[in-house]
């Protein structure tokens, strides 16, 4: 009867390491990982933030707008409670629509031919209670 012989012992190590860091980073990928419950969404096109909108729990009806730009390009903005979504758009790949809703701040939605980037950004601690600094330092 032959024994089982591992043909390189490093080789097995580092495979298991590797694994190991697959896995790992997978689950914080996966997890959540922010605290916050309540989101901003920033809305802009061509690098510019047209608008702040900060979206709750307690919000119930949905909200429709249209955001004009370039050449006539517009893309139809649809909020409801805790997300946020492109209902329609000219683009021709309407990538941006099938997107949906986005409810965290991993991934934004973007219009690239339109050049329009919703992204949700956390709410601090200190903008929910109103606080803002007096001065910034770099």
């Amino acid at each position: 009867m032959k024994k089982f012989r591992i043909p390189n012992k490093n080789a097995a190590l580092l495979t298991i390491f590797l694994a190991a860091l697959c896995v790992g980073s997978l689950v914080c990928l996966l997890l959540p990982s922010e605290s916050s419950d309540t989101y901003i969404a920033e809305i802009y096109q061509n690098g510019n933030l047209l608008m702040s909108i900060p979206l709750n729990h307690r919000q119930t009806e949905t909200r429709t707008f249209t955001i004009e730009g370039e050449n006539g390009c517009f893309n139809e903005v649809e909020i409801r409670q805790d997300s946020i979504r492109i209902l329609s758009a000219d683009c021709p790949d309407k990538l941006c629509i099938r997107q949906g809703f986005i409810h965290n701040s991993r991934l934004p939605i973007t219009c690239l031919p339109n050049r329009l980037v919703i992204r949700l950004r956390p709410v601090s601690d200190d903008e929910s209670r109103g606080w803002t600094p007096d001065t910034v330092t770099y």
